[in-house]
């Protein structure tokens, strides 16, 4: 077959996240940007990058007409197998309602309920919507099914459409298991862990209270990795608690929400050596609890990744974009902070080098926006910026 390059020249502003004296590079590094640029894409992977005026020819071209360009945006924390709806409990929220986990099994019995060609719908659709707002990587977690059997189709049909899968049977303990929690716990970490794991790459737990406690989560990790998959927990989401302690001695890659943390909790993350924290900012929009402190993380030298957490009960958004504004506006991220947090940082998170950043080598990963610079998705919140998406090389979005 033969190659064919394609050359995107007259860019605005190029967001590499690559240093511009290194712009071959092994993974994502700090916010980087070139102006009046070009980008060279062969055979599904960044091979030039650098200022318009010295672009070498390729096969075709693409006027960018003075539009900004970034990495493709990378989603390391989303629920996106499941059935039904919960616009209700939404309502009911804005009307004053407390959230709690607890709706989590109203979904739960809605996916249960489904056939696999219901569920397989409604995960393309979503990522339809994921891409066609410039994502073009995404973690996808099960976890509304609880049996073994509906564990197993969540994990199958999300290796569907991306190799990024977590295990997430201790998402809550299901009603038929009230009783009997340690019950529970031996069914994740034995049959249903057996029959998930061929699936999967990452094991999760949600350690909150209403959900698993220190002792149980770590149980839950343990027997992740025995069975070869990667840590991450959802942490520190309702209340301070256990959940960022949890990840960090497990090695795990992320530790996600971290809304209520303590000093020792942003100092653990500080020292881990690799665990990020994932906010998840369309969640308190959601739910009208107070966001994360994003400032806090990013002076104690934290790494921080933005994720939509798009699920049904706490966050039915699938917009990268909003996430960012969101974060900007509310987290007090300056856009530099937010657009790396949205592409290297949710890289970090899923332990990624090839995505997240625009350096030679990389997977050819685009978002095209319809402003010159990436500060429009804060700028315009809410505005359909994205005028074009590439996922390895190939272009998917409106022109």
């Amino acid at each position: 077959m033969t190659r064919v390059s394609v050359l995107i020249t007259n860019i605005g502003e190029l967001v590499t996240n690559a240093p511009q004296d290194a712009v071959s590079v092994a993974s994502p590094g700090p916010f980087c940007a070139v102006n009046d640029a070009a980008l060279v894409i062969e055979d599904g992977l960044v091979a030039w990058v650098g200022p318009a005026a010295q672009a070498p020819a390729a096969d075709e071209l693409t006027d960018a007409a003075g539009r900004a360009v970034l990495p493709g945006f990378v989603d390391s924390h989303a629920h996106l197998v499941f059935a039904g709806e919960r616009g209700a409990e939404f309502a009911a929220r804005m009307a004053g309602l407390p959230y709690s986990a607890g709706g989590i099994r109203s979904t739960v019995a809605a996916t249960r309920a489904a056939s696999d060609g219901q569920l397989r719908a409604g995960l393309a659709r979503l990522a339809a919507e994921l891409a066609a707002q410039g994502t073009t990587t995404f973690e996808c977690k099960s976890g509304y099914g609880l049996t073994v059997a509906d564990e197993a189709r969540s994990v199958a049909l999300a290796a569907e459409v991306t190799p990024e899968v977590t295990y997430l049977g201790a998402h809550v303990v299901p009603a038929e298991y009230e009783s009997d929690v340690a019950g529970y716990l031996d069914l994740v970490c034995g049959p249903m862990l057996a029959a998930c794991a061929p699936f999967a790459r990452w094991v999760d737990v949600f350690c909150e209270r209403g959900a698993f406690g220190a002792d149980e989560a770590a149980a839950v990790l343990a027997a992740g990795e025995a069975a070869g998959l990667v840590p991450r927990v959802h942490a520190n989401q309702l209340g301070p608690g256990p959940g960022v302690q949890v990840a960090v001695q497990a090695g795990a890659a992320s530790a996600d929400h971290c809304t209520y943390l303590t000093d020792a909790d942003v100092d653990a993350l500080a020292s881990s050596g690799g665990t990020v924290a994932t906010l998840l900012p369309g969640v308190e929009f959601s739910t009208r609890q107070p966001y994360p402190d994003a400032r806090r993380l990013l002076e104690a030298g934290v790494t921080v990744a933005i994720a939509t957490d798009c699920n049904p009960g706490s966050c039915f958004s699938s917009s990268m974009p909003l996430c960012i504004a969101l974060a900007v506006r509310e987290m007090r991220m300056t856009t530099q902070e937010a657009v790396w947090a949205a592409t290297a940082g949710g890289a970090h998170a899923l332990r990624r080098t090839d995505v997240g950043h625009l350096g030679v080598g990389a997977r050819a990963d685009l978002v095209m926006l319809d402003g010159p610079t990436h500060a429009y998705l804060a700028y315009r919140p809410g505005v359909p910026l994205v005028a074009r998406v590439w996922q390895g090389g190939v272009a998917l979005g409106r022109e």
